[in-house]
C-alpha cells in the first residue's frame, strides 16, 4: 500500500510542476510589447535584453542607465526579474523604464523563461 501511495504521491508532484511550467511561447507573444523599447538597435529607448537572465544590471556599456538602475546592484535571476517586472518602481525606485508592472504572475513567469531563450 505504501508502494502505491509513494507511486501517487510522485506522479501528483510531477504533474503539478508540469501545470505551473512557464511557457516561453507565450512569453515570446508577451514581450512583443517590450520590443518598442527593448531592442538591438542602437537607438533603443530600453537596453537590450539579449543575456538578462544572470547578467547585472546597468552592466552594458552600449545604454546608458538612469542612475537608480546603476546603484541598484541588482543580478537579474528570475526571482529578481519577477519582482521588477510586477513593479518596476518599488523594485528599483527611480528607474527610468516608464511601465506600471504586470500583475498577472503567469504572464510574468511566461515572459522570464522567454528572456532565458535569449542569449
Amino acid at each position: 500500500m505504501r508502494v502505491i501511495h509513494a507511486g501517487v504521491l510522485a506522479v501528483t508532484a510531477v504533474v503539478s510542476v508540469s501545470a505551473w511550467a512557464a511557457d516561453a511561447n507565450h512569453g515570446k507573444e508577451l514581450f512583443l510589447a517590450c520590443v518598442a523599447c527593448h531592442t538591438e538597435k542602437a537607438d533603443a529607448l530600453g537596453p537590450s535584453l539579449k543575456g538578462i537572465v544572470g547578467r547585472k544590471a546597468a552592466s552594458l556599456d552600449t545604454f546608458r542607465y538612469s542612475p537608480a538602475m546603476t546603484r541598484s546592484n541588482i543580478t537579474w535571476t528570475e526571482t529578481k526579474l519577477r519582482e521588477y517586472l510586477m513593479d518596476p518602481q518599488g523594485t528599483v525606485k527611480g528607474n527610468r523604464m516608464p511601465f506600471s508592472g504586470m500583475t498577472n504572475r503567469t504572464d510574468v513567469d511566461d515572459i522570464i523563461a522567454h528572456l532565458a531563450t535569449l542569449k
